[in-house]
């Protein structure tokens, strides 16, 4: 994220753009600021496939047909240039790659657009005007935008929009992505990407290699390793043989569970380190049982790249570990002798080697003091705007991103185009959530949304159970009538594992972040 939190809800913003996202269901906290800030006279651009709780609210709401993120970016910025509403000092002083961009952008016309993305010309036009005009305005987004075979050209279609009006390092503005997880900004931030060391150092880099070496006293490997979803294959070509799973339930929650599961079962030795019986430990060799976030000490880096304090809140002794004291044992029967050091040693040892985290350690936050990386030294309260006056790389760079369909699409055999996504009461694999007993009593199965239209040419009430086929696989869940999705198509949730959607959603990649196509694949449905 650009901004924080607090800055893109304030009461100054004019208007909030929400792209591929439902935060008062994913993302909750944050869905309740943005409430209040539409309540309190912010204007609401929602560009969602589904009618979500928040369109009703909304001044204007795009139902855009999945997958057609770009066109629907380039549709925004043809109209801003046809009518003379980008910002050309910022395009000419703090930019590059303008004009190639200008080009593409020709022929993205709002009839175009209208037609690929099944929405209307004239509320394109409002929704490009009211984002140009506006003094401040944030874009947020989350996976409806990301996970897609061309989601990373989604991502950076929007920071071509941001950037072609000069709302990028500023207040109440820039581009928000709300992450999907508690910590996956820190998780990326800590060098759990294949080519990253942490704070983004590359593997590749001499000088960062060199110094992460010397610092821990061994040879590092400088080759890009592999990402997860592209593991399955490495494993069918041989060449991978072993996997460490830490506090992941891929046969709950990859796409084409049946390839995962051919992919688990295919390897020499699988560790899975976890706090549950889940399905993917059930297939281990070894399990090895750690503890949750209450039972230790460390951070969480969230959305808006502020460090926030864990603590341990309660101890049990049931057999369980923090999962460093696992990750130490095993690294000293390895060879390498690693002395166990404390949280807060961990911290700074990563202020030490970081530097945009040079500033943040324990005893600051303990203090009760909001860091955002970067935080440069001591001094530092971070950054909590970032590309204010200059961009990291410089100039911003617009990228030349034409639409592209998604890997698969409806056809005669499976007629409906699914989409994916989460619901409020479920988290994900449901491992701890499904053990919720008030949870669990309110929601505790799955369900296909389907509009009443295509339900009642199929001959489903509310209710009925019926059977959805992709060309993967084939799962029983129980349909919801009304119209909350298009014509033509159909939500599910990927938390139960009755029904569960990810034996039928699509494996197909991005081609520059390997992210799955979650929120795309086509299904055929009937009466059970």
């Amino acid at each position: 994220m650009t901004n924080p939190f607090d800055d893109i809800t304030a009461p100054d913003v004019d208007v909030i753009m929400l792209v591929g996202s439902n935060p008062e269901e994913a993302h909750p906290v944050l869905g309740t600021k943005i409430r209040r800030a539409v309540r309190e006279g912010c204007k609401l651009i929602v560009v969602d496939p589904r009618k979500i709780d928040l369109a009703k609210n909304a001044e204007i709401h795009l139902q855009l047909k999945p997958g057609t993120n770009v066109a629907f970016a380039n549709g925004m910025m043809h109209i801003i240039l046809e009518e003379g509403l980008e910002d050309a000092e910022f395009i000419k002083s703090r930019t590059e790659g303008f004009e190639e961009l200008r080009e593409i952008v020709k022929d993205y016309t709002p009839e175009k657009v209208a037609e690929v993305c099944n929405i209307d010309a004239g509320e394109l036009r409002k929704a490009a005007r009211l984002y140009a005009k506006a003094k401040k305005a944030p874009i947020m987004y989350c996976l409806g935008v990301t996970e897609h075979s061309t989601g990373t050209e989604g991502v950076m279609s929007l920071s071509n929009l941001a950037m072609m009006v000069g709302k990028i390092g500023r207040s109440g503005c820039g581009i928000n992505p709300i992450r999907g997880q508690n910590n996956v900004q820190g998780a990326c931030d800590m060098g759990c990407l294949p080519g990253d060391f942490p704070g983004y150092q590359k593997v590749k880099n001499e000088d960062a290699l060199k110094k992460f070496s010397e610092h821990w006293g061994v040879p590092l490997n400088p080759a890009v390793g592999i990402t997860a979803t592209r593991m399955p294959g490495a494993v069918a070509e041989g060449k991978v043989k072993a996997l460490y799973i830490f506090g992941e339930d891929p046969m709950r929650t990859d796409p084409d569970i049946g390839h995962i599961k051919k992919m688990l079962t295919g390897l020499e030795f699988l560790v899975v380190q976890e706090l549950f019986m889940t399905k993917t430990a059930e297939l281990a060799d070894v399990v090895l049982p750690g503890v949750s976030y209450a039972e230790k000490e460390g951070t969480f880096t969230n959305s808006e790249r502020r460090v926030q304090r864990v603590r341990k809140a309660v101890e049990l002794n049931l057999g369980m570990r923090p999962d460093v004291e696992i990750f130490y044992d095993i690294m000293n029967r390895l060879g390498y002798p690693q002395p166990r050091l404390s949280a807060s040693e961990i911290m700074d040892e990563i202020s030490e080697l970081v530097p945009s985290f040079r500033g943040i350690n324990y005893a600051r936050l303990d203090a009760g003091e909001s860091l955002h990386w970067p935080c440069m030294d001591e001094k530092d309260m971070g950054k909590a705007i970032l590309h204010v006056g200059k961009f990291t790389r410089g100039l911003g760079y617009f990228y030349p991103a034409q639409y592209k369909p998604s890997a698969e699409l409806p056809d005669e055999e499976y007629p409906f185009l699914m989409i994916t996504g989460r619901m409020l009461y479920h988290y994900n694999a449901g491992a701890m959530t499904h053990r919720t007993e008030g949870i669990s009593e309110l929601h505790s199965s799955s369900y296909m949304e389907i509009h009443k239209g295509d339900a009642e040419a199929l001959g489903i009430k509310n209710g009925d159970r019926v059977k959805v086929a992709s060309r993967r696989g084939e799962i029983e869940t129980r349909a919801v009538v009304g119209d909350k999705v298009n014509y033509g198509e159909v939500f599910m949730t990927f938390h139960f594992d009755d029904g569960n959607v990810n034996h039928l959603t699509n494996a197909a990649i991005d081609s520059f972040a390997n992210v799955p196509e979650y929120k795309v694949c086509a299904v055929r449905i009937r009466r059970a």
